[in-house]
C-alpha cells in the first residue's frame, strides 16, 4: 500500500468558476439591497453570504452562494 493509497480522496468540482461567477461585494450589496457596511459586518460576524478572499484583500462572493443565502432566506409567509 503507497501513502497515495491513504490518502483522503480529492473529489473534482463540479462545474468550473469563472470570473463572470465571482461577484464584488459591491454587487453584492446592490443585489441585496444593503449597505456596504451591513455586508462587511455580516462577514466579520460569520453571518450573511458565504465569501471568497482572493489573496489578502480582495473579497469575492460567489453568485451561487448568494443565491443559496436569498433562498435561506425563505420563510413561506406570504408578504
Amino acid at each position: 500500500m503507497t501513502p497515495q493509497d491513504c490518502a483522503a480522496p480529492v473529489l473534482p468540482s463540479t462545474a468550473k468558476i469563472t470570473s463572470a461567477d465571482l461577484l464584488t461585494e459591491r454587487e453584492v450589496s446592490e443585489d441585496l439591497n444593503v449597505a456596504l457596511n451591513t455586508l462587511r459586518n455580516w462577514r466579520w460576524r460569520g453571518e450573511g453570504p458565504r465569501f471568497v478572499k482572493l489573496g489578502k484583500r480582495a473579497v469575492r462572493y460567489r453568485r451561487a452562494d448568494v443565491e443559496a443565502f436569498i433562498e435561506a432566506g425563505l420563510t413561506g409567509k406570504a408578504v
